[in-house]
């Protein structure tokens, strides 16, 4: 998701937290009131289709105040990061939603041919938009608005609905994410997501997505995460406290921009 943004010269600090909201709120609506904390209002069966479409929603919401009324992209999902946290705070009141569903808990536990089925939902995922990325038009004209968004224009390319189509599928498959993990966890609770944008950008620079738009592939966020995850691992095996990796990613987005500065790449301002 945050790749597709990145490379049309964007950025949508709000991923992390629709990746909460949006199973938070189908849990809320759907698990029995008392101890499993929600409402009890809607039947277990819909519990996805609502997810998936609070995703929808705040894309369009991020979509609507970025493009149509032109405001800074970064203050825009920040804000919206502060928003969405307080809103799945509030109708949580702090706790963690349980016994949910089993429509919620499918693809976070099923096995599908002896792997997670959530592993085959991610690779199919990739291997779609790695497709979409470098063999369609679509693709070519992700690159055409973040290399140059007037020259895209000129060139015919309707980069309004461009935008529009990234940005809210951003948040759709941020929301798919967040209900992957409530059905590994079993549970939403109140700070799902919480701190994960600086792993997605850490992931996404050494993977030689450029902060400045235009450059990257999918393929490359692809290999970005498993190398990130490895040196995580490699650091965990070798006794280095937890406390210590987010650290760790905050480092190396910036050894990432000097390494772009030193190379004659621009660093996003």
């Amino acid at each position: 998701a945050q790749t597709m943004v990145l490379i049309v010269k964007k950025m949508d600090l709000s991923l992390e937290s629709t990746m909460g909201l949006a199973p938070g709120v189908a849990a809320w609506l759907v698990v029995p009131t008392g101890a499993g904390h929600g409402l009890g209002l809607l039947p277990g069966a819909w519990s996805v289709p609502v997810t998936l479409a609070v995703g929808v929603l705040i894309g369009v919401v991020n979509a609507l105040l970025i493009i149509r009324f032109g405001l800074n992209g970064f203050i825009v999902t920040l804000g919206m990061l502060i928003v969405l946290r307080g809103i799945l705070t509030g109708i949580s009141g702090g706790q963690t939603f349980f016994q949910l569903p089993e429509s919620m808990l499918y693809l976070g536990t099923a096995q599908w041919f002896g792997m997670p089925a959530s592993i085959w939902v991610c690779l199919v995922l990739f291997a779609v938009a790695i497709v979409v990325l470098g063999w369609t038009s679509f693709g070519r004209s992700l690159y055409a608005i973040g290399g140059n968004v007037d020259a895209a224009k000129a060139a015919g390319i309707r980069t309004d609905r461009v935008l529009w189509i990234v940005i809210v599928a951003g948040s759709l498959l941020a929301a798919l994410a967040g209900l992957l993990l409530s059905g590994r966890l079993a549970s939403v609770a109140s700070a799902q997501g919480n701190g994960y944008i600086f792993t997605v950008f850490a992931a996404a620079v050494i993977g030689g997505i450029s902060l400045n738009g235009g450059k990257g592939t999918m393929f490359g966020a692809f290999t970005g995460i498993l190398l990130l995850f490895m040196i995580q691992n490699v650091l965990t095996l070798a006794g280095v406290p937890a406390q210590w990796i987010g650290a760790l990613n905050g480092l190396i987005i910036l050894v990432a921009l000097i390494i772009s500065r030193i190379t004659g790449g621009k660093v996003q301002e």
